[in-house]
């Protein structure tokens, strides 16, 4: 194992993959409000403030467990996020009886804030999933930025589709192995365009528990993977000496974080991209509204040609990365 400290971390390379290490005090925030007095919280790093609500959190799970075994059933737990009125409704959770009146006030004027202007602008309320706990009555800490009213609106979807496939395949007592895999599967036919990329690039490949294949749709790019980098070091170059590691070492490169940054670069407002940031194989791409334009039905074939094009592009720019893409859907007519 090779460490390499610097003021702020440490890199550490082990067995081919690099991490970087941060050391952090769980009582920092508290500390540091000791320390400087309430009226500085501003100034408390968001590493801090995060560290500090995800003890807080850990704790009430902590609480909840012990009260009930089994606290969270897949089935129930699918059926609330599909289910519930986020739009008009804050989810407030509150296990151990700790909201005093004035408490719950204050959530529902939070609340009420953050739907000002909902008529207006319902697809763009913010935050779109409203959690309110004790120690966060603004819902600042788990969902301000994500996810917006789009993806809320798609994850409720996937959510009643799972709970209810999950339902029928325990009550017919299925056992067919690929039945079970549909619930750990996002339908790749939902999307306008999908993007395959190679996996021996993924950063986590090992992660990969379904590789995704396409059998529908216009195949409009195809690409062989790159020799030119590995995201973890390979058992043949980890021969030499610690010099020569420390030059071929990549901290903190993902090549799927790399592509997806540079397609939102180099297209704005053109697509929306849905992918799983932790070990998927796939990017599903949603056309943006605006490209939904009124046209002339002989215009349909000169649009698709327009798409064909720019998922080439898409695929110039993950040269090396992307496997291949698929078009399923040209931007819908409006009427």
């Amino acid at each position: 194992m090779l460490c390499i400290a610097t003021e702020e971390n440490v890199d550490v390379l082990m067995s081919g993959y690099a991490f970087c290490l941060k050391i952090l005090h769980e009582r920092g925030l508290s500390l540091l409000i000791m320390q400087n007095g309430s009226n500085h919280v501003k100034c408390i790093s968001f590493v801090d403030k995060e560290l500090f609500i995800c003890g807080q959190h850990s704790s009430m799970i902590n609480g909840l467990q012990g009260c009930y075994s089994i606290y969270g059933p897949v089935v129930r737990f699918l059926r609330l996020l599909s289910e519930y009125d986020w739009n008009f409704s804050a989810l407030v959770v509150d296990i151990n009886g700790d909201l005093s009146p004035s408490d719950e006030e204050e959530i529902n004027e939070n609340f009420t804030i953050s739907r000002k202007g909902y008529e207006e602008f319902a697809h763009n309320v913010n935050p779109a999933m409203f959690l309110a706990t004790a120690y966060d009555r603004a819902s600042e800490a788990w969902t301000r930025f994500s996810p917006n009213s789009s993806e809320l609106r798609r994850l409720g979807a996937y959510a009643g589709s799972s709970a209810n496939l999950l339902t029928k395949l325990i009550f017919e007592g299925q056992v067919d192995s690929y039945r079970w895999e549909c619930l750990y599967r996002t339908p790749l036919n939902n999307y306008d365009a999908v993007i395959l990329l190679h996996r021996e690039k993924m950063p986590y490949p090992q992660q990969l528990l379904f590789p995704s294949e396409m059998n529908q749709g216009k195949h409009v790019a195809r690409g062989n993977a790159s020799k030119a980098f590995h995201p973890f070091l390979l058992p043949e170059n980890m021969k030499g000496n610690s010099t020569d590691l420390k030059d071929k070492l990549l901290v903190d490169f993902d090549p799927l974080r790399c592509f997806i940054g540079n397609l939102e670069k180099e297209f704005p407002d053109t697509f929306k991209l849905w992918y799983d940031s932790l070990g998927g194989d796939a990017i599903g791409m949603v056309w943006d509204r605006s490209l939904s334009k009124k046209r002339e039905r002989n215009e349909e074939k000169e649009e698709e040609k327009d798409r064909v094009n720019l998922l080439k592009a898409v695929g110039e720019v993950g040269k090396g990365f992307v496997r291949s893409i698929y078009l399923l859907k040209s931007p819908r007519l409006r009427n």
